[in-house]
């Protein structure tokens, strides 16, 4: 009896082990997947730096996965300019480099049509350092109160000039991939052409400070501005004592041009008759 179960055991097990060798032969038979050689980083390059040979390599990717716009000659990205950073290993695609014939540096970052402008700032105005190359801000301007002579005086405002603004650079630098705040003393931000005009007119105007936004928050901040009596809660400005002097002594003469013309006093008249002829005397 015990040989007979012996016997099963051993003839299982050498069926199982034949199912075995079948199935792990049959997967080695397999045709390898489609493989292409495309261009990755072979080192971890910034934005903003020309491309160099040794920076550069090929290497196989599967051909069901190789993303859009992946390089295939090294030779053609010789001297590009990268507009975004890329870590070792990963493709280089035409999307993260900016156009042929750019120059290194910040402008290769500008997008088209934009423009970068510099404003100085200290640890209060940039957000304690928290304002980071590709973070969005908007400047706030302070117009002090100023006096305008027989205008009157116009009293302070603070109020949001520009939204959503791109921060280029902090100082001279623009990675993108530190979180740590650095206080510096100068932000690079991209503007329109419009909004370079209206950031070096308020700038001029007061005093500008950035304030830090989400980066996936489109919606626009329109607010009147805040004023002196707005955030005293104060609903109208005082009257100045000049002003209301001059309304005060012109109201007498205007009750006195008001009085009806004064009336003259009666008189008393008296016929005298003297003779042939009378006369009237008035008193």
């Amino acid at each position: 009896m015990k040989s007979r179960r012996a016997l099963a055991m051993l003839g299982l097990a050498m069926v199982l082990g034949l199912a075995a060798v079948l199935l792990a032969s049959r997967w080695l038979r397999q045709p390898a997947a489609a493989t292409v050689r495309i261009a990755v980083a072979a080192a971890d390059v910034g934005l903003g730096q020309r491309l160099a040979p040794e920076m550069v390599s090929l290497a196989e990717w599967p051909a069901g996965s190789v993303p859009a716009g992946a390089q295939r000659d090294l030779a053609a990205l010789a001297g590009r300019v990268l507009k975004a950073g890329v870590q070792r290993g990963e493709p280089v695609t035409e999307a993260r480099l900016a156009p042929a014939g750019t120059l290194g540096g910040l402008s290769a970052l500008i997008a088209e049509g934009k423009r970068a402008i510099t404003v100085r700032v200290n640890d209060v105005v940039g957000v304690a350092g928290f304002a980071l190359p590709g973070n969005f801000v908007d400047i706030l301007v302070y117009a002090p109160a100023q006096n305008n002579g027989n205008n009157g005086a116009e009293t302070a405002l603070s109020k949001i000039v520009l939204e959503r603004i791109l921060v280029l650079a902090v100082a001279q630098e623009v990675a993108r991939d530190d979180t740590k705040p650095r206080v510096v003393n100068a932000v690079t931000l991209e503007v329109t052409p419009g909004q370079a005009e209206q950031l070096d007119l308020a700038r001029s105007v007061g005093t500008l400070s950035l304030v830090l936004r989400n980066q996936v928050d489109p919606q626009p901040g329109a607010t009147p501005g805040a004023t002196r009596h707005s955030v005293l809660g104060m609903a109208t400005a005082p009257v100045p004592a000049a002003a209301s002097a001059a309304p005060a002594a012109a109201a007498p003469r205007l009750a006195r041009a008001a009085l009806p013309p004064s009336v003259a006093p009666a008189r008393y008249c008296i016929g005298v008759i003297d003779g042939n002829r009378s006369s009237k005397e008035c008193l």
